[in-house]
């Protein structure tokens, strides 16, 4: 599997309310011991991810997280953008990923900002 569709299978289980599904989905893009890091959060393997995206899904139910870019990639490690969309269909914020990816292509960390990067200080 590419890193297209190692990302493509990553988002789809951001956007997936059922936890059997979202686990399934992670078990083709996410490593066993992958760490997923953002400024609100820092997780340590699948089981913890998949709970971590349930809480997504509890806290702002009917919001999605598309990706929103290509996926660039090199030397082990890759980069893309996302879009958090609210349930009325308005984008609520923006933000990109890096990720490294295991020996197997799977995703063995990622990551997360977000927002548009800061103004320069002076």
């Amino acid at each position: 599997m590419g890193a297209s569709d190692v990302v493509r299978a990553y988002g789809a289980a951001w956007n997936e309310p059922d936890e059997s599904s979202r686990r399934a989905l992670l078990e083709e893009a996410w490593s066993d011991d992958g760490v997923y890091c953002d400024p609100t959060a820092r997780v340590e393997g699948r089981d913890s991810l998949v709970s971590h995206i349930g809480g997504f899904h509890e806290q702002i139910p009917g919001a999605r997280i598309d990706v929103a870019s290509g996926v660039e990639e090199h030397h082990g490690w890759l980069r893309f953008a996302w879009t958090m969309v609210g349930p009325d269909g308005t984008t609520m914020t923006e933000g990109f990923d890096v990720g490294e990816v295991a020996e197997d292509g799977r995703l063995r960390r990622i990551v997360g900002f977000f927002g548009p990067f800061p103004p320069t200080e002076g």
